[in-house]
């Protein structure tokens, strides 16, 4: 098999050959079919903070979408052949696809049996992979640990956490600095659009959602927020923020991280990726271009998310 290495921070990724990975009680071998890339990947490379969560050198990539060629002992309920989605977290042992054991960006990959998830009918390899993480993690932020409910006004948000926002009855305020992005949550169904968060002060969002994380972005949900709103911080674009904590006092805020999602989650995605309630924006690349990508995503170049399509 080959991959993109992860050998730690400020060292860019190189391609190596090693032996196809062997299976084991519990797991199964995938051939990769679309591994997607994230800003956390970029975020690894660049600040040291992060290098306690890996087990260097590792096959980078931990959006896998891929298909079974084998099975180990006690996985039941799978074949052969089987297309699954890998969803991150949870596994039994503490390990993680791209962090802890070679992942989405290598052609082969393993998973745990209790991280998969079969990939419905109706969505292409590149969704499936784009649900492991940006779609459920969204899914989870906003619905799990947002606590939403129809009617709710919810501010902040993503591409795909806008959409399933909107879906599920909320009124939407994005807030981006990018004109395309902004166009992009108008056509997705957002009610307004503005370039900071605190543009909304008036609107008495219920709930604000930060998958930014870039410290000011933070400080800016703490403030605006609704008295008794909630905000959930699921970006990690900066380690630290600024929190006025009289805001957080004076107006009884909820405060809230968010990380990953649930199985459950991850097919609650897919679902609406079936059903065509959710269709985000996705922009695939070949195996050879993944350093490529990894340089556009850093430069803030890609619209939508980046998938690797073997």
């Amino acid at each position: 098999m080959k991959g993109w290495e992860f050998n730690g921070t400020h060292i860019p990724l190189k391609v190596v050959e090693k032996p196809d990975p062997q299976v084991k009680p519990g797991y199964v071998v995938l051939k990769t079919l679309a591994g997607g890339l994230c800003h956390s990947d970029v975020s690894a490379l660049e600040h040291e903070s992060w290098m306690p969560s890996f087990n260097v050198p590792v096959i980078m990539g931990h959006e896998v979408c891929g298909e079974i060629v084998e099975i180990g002992e006690g996985v039941e309920g799978y074949a052969i052949g089987d297309v699954v989605a890998v969803c991150p977290l949870h596994a039994k042992d503490g390990t993680t696809p791209g962090y802890t054991r070679d992942g989405g960006y290598g052609t082969m990959t393993t998973a745990p049996v209790e991280q998969l998830v079969k990939v419905p009918a109706g969505v292409s390899y590149a969704q499936a992979a784009a649900a492991t993480d940006a779609g459920a993690t969204a899914y989870h932020a906003v619905v799990t640990v947002g606590e939403i409910k129809a009617g709710m006004k919810v501010g902040g948000l993503g591409q795909i956490g806008c959409r399933v926002a909107v879906v599920k009855g909320c009124e939407v305020y994005v807030a981006t600095r990018k004109k395309e992005a902004q166009e992009l949550a108008l056509s997705l169904g957002a009610k307004e659009v503005a370039s900071s968060i605190t543009e909304y002060a008036d609107k008495n969002l219920d709930v604000i959602i930060d998958f930014a994380g870039g410290g000011k972005t933070t400080e800016d949900a703490i403030l605006t927020v609704k008295p008794h709103g909630r905000v959930v911080i699921v970006g990690m674009a900066a380690d630290y923020a600024n929190i006025n904590t009289m805001s957080m006092i004076m107006k009884e805020i909820t405060f809230v991280g968010s990380q990953g999602s649930f199985p459950s989650e991850l097919l609650g995605v897919m679902e609406m990726m079936a059903d065509g309630s959710l269709d985000p924006v996705l922009n695939t690349i070949s195996f050879d271009q993944i350093g490529e990508g990894i340089d556009l995503l850093t430069e803030g170049k890609v619209k939508g998310r980046l998938v690797c399509v073997y």
